[in-house]
């Protein structure tokens, strides 16, 4: 839907998906997604939701770097579980700085 409407702009047609979107200040969609996986794990971690932690992640036991709220990828063999929510968003949590991590609130996060 977003795609075929940022064509519809004049002089817009004939670019590609991405420029389109970078012209107009957009986010693409998969950004948005993301950034809704992520908050709503910062509220499962935080306890701001009652969603059992420990059903959907495994917290990393290694203290070498990163942040306390550090996940650890559930090792699976198929290719729907792999890409499961639970499994999807650990990569972005854990690069996601100290600071960030550390936020009291949502609107900080």
């Amino acid at each position: 839907m977003q795609k075929r409407a940022t064509k519809i702009i004049n002089g817009f047609s004939e670019f590609k998906y991405v420029t389109r979107f970078n012209k107009l200040g957009l986010t693409t969609l998969e950004t948005r997604r993301m950034k809704g996986d992520l908050i709503e794990v910062f509220m499962i971690l935080k306890g701001h939701d009652d969603i059992g932690e420990d059903m959907l992640f495994v917290r990393s036991t290694s203290s070498l770097r990163g942040h306390p709220l550090k996940l650890q990828e559930k090792s699976v063999r198929l290719d729907i579980a792999k890409y499961s929510f639970s499994n999807r968003v650990v990569n972005e949590l854990n690069n996601l700085s100290k600071e960030v991590i550390a936020s009291k609130s949502l609107a900080v996060f």
